[in-house]
């Protein structure tokens, strides 16, 4: 008998609804250390590497509950298949991951922000990289915000939607995943649009973003009005939506801001990111603040959606917010920094279209959560 494989679809729904599964993943422990399955509800997960079930299959089972429903990960799908087998033998509900980890890593779950008279709001959770992207949906047009490289998520979304994706913007040069602007302009004719700050010096084919101009629709729909808010990155910019929401990239976070140390330039984007939370905080406190990124589950609401007031952020974020001078903000950046992944200045350039990776080795750089938080 074959033993039946699941998608990465189907885990993140037996994990919100609660199913009771143990997930054993046969990575190595450096692989399973850096990136691994995370739930909004506690789940059990067990790191048994594929090679200790070849080297001493019974000591491996012994280390598993019996009884239990287990699902299997792997990286690339073989070990998994593998010991899905040996547990089979024993006599378990058992299933393996199709496509291996990437599947999780690449997986994009759709929540609905806003069901607005002309327009709805979508956020898209990616829970293997702990970030957000977003759809902006009026008439039969859509506009992408920050997309991942699954161009095939978007695409069909947007069809399923009876829409066609317009334009497409990235709030900054992203440095943690490959950004999908650049190939999904060229897959649907979308307008890319971009910062300068940040990507003038790149070989992507992008419209200019003006601080404070109006984007929209062909016909009615919200106003999107750009905000640019360096700091994270030089072109860092925010898009508000209908000023009612605050696509806020990697600028102003649910919990922390945008760490302004990526570019080897700390003080100097500390600055800039000091300046643009002044400007942050003159902001209407109820626009609702849809961050780029997330650090963890906490910080989503009971319909498991990342979106918060900026009244509350600046409430929860009171030990950055209340930094009085840019001397004292900088001094808590520096105080807070960390070495950033060695992936990131190679993604970086991957984004940027200055260096070609093949499919395979995008996966890699694609995997693991980001890092761009300023306080961990």
């Amino acid at each position: 008998m074959t033993v039946q494989t699941y998608e990465a679809k189907e885990l993140f729904h037996w994990l919100v609804t609660r199913e009771d599964i143990v997930v054993v993943d046969v990575r190595n422990p450096k692989d399973f250390e850096r990136f691994h399955i995370e739930s909004p509800y506690p789940f059990e997960q067990i790191n048994i590497s594929y090679y200790e079930f070849m080297e001493d299959e019974a000591e491996a089972m012994s280390r598993t509950p019996p009884d239990r429903k287990i699902r299997i990960v792997c990286a690339k799908e073989g070990s998994a298949r593998y010991v899905a087998e040996i547990f089979e033998r024993h006599g378990y509900d058992v299933r393996y991951l199709a496509g291996g980890i990437k599947t999780w890593g690449n997986l994009l779950v759709p929540k609905l922000v806003q069901q607005g008279e002309d327009y709805t709001l979508y956020q898209f959770i990616r829970p293997g990289k702990a970030s957000c992207s977003y759809g902006l949906i009026s008439g039969q047009e859509m506009m992408v915000f920050d997309p991942s490289r699954n161009l095939e998520f978007y695409i069909d979304f947007a069809q399923k939607h009876g829409c066609t994706i317009t334009k497409t913007f990235e709030t900054h040069l992203q440095a943690d995943y490959i950004a999908g602007s650049r190939d999904l302009a060229g897959r649907t004719g979308a307008v890319f649009y971009a910062n300068d700050e940040d990507f003038k010096t790149s070989r992507n084919s992008y419209i200019s973003l003006r601080d404070g101009e109006i984007l929209g629709f062909s016909s009615g729909g919200p106003r999107v009005r750009v905000l640019f808010t360096p700091g994270h990155t030089p072109g860092s910019t925010s898009f508000i939506v209908a000023e009612q929401y605050i696509i806020s990239g990697d600028t102003v976070f649910i919990n922390s801001v945008g760490r302004p140390d990526l570019g080897g330039q700390a003080k100097e984007w500390a600055g800039q990111l000091f300046a643009s939370i002044q400007k942050i905080k003159q902001l209407d406190r109820s626009l609702i603040v849809l961050p780029g990124h997330y650090s963890d589950w906490g910080e989503a609401d009971t319909n498991l959606l990342f979106a918060h007031t900026l009244a509350e952020i600046l409430e929860r974020n009171g030990a950055i917010y209340n930094l009085d001078t840019e001397a004292d903000f900088v001094t808590f950046i520096e105080a807070n920094m960390r070495p950033q992944p060695e992936e990131y200045d190679i993604i970086r350039q991957v984004n940027a279209n200055l260096r070609e990776e093949d499919d395979e080795r995008q996966e890699e750089l694609d995997l693991g959560k980001n890092e761009c938080a300023a306080s961990g």
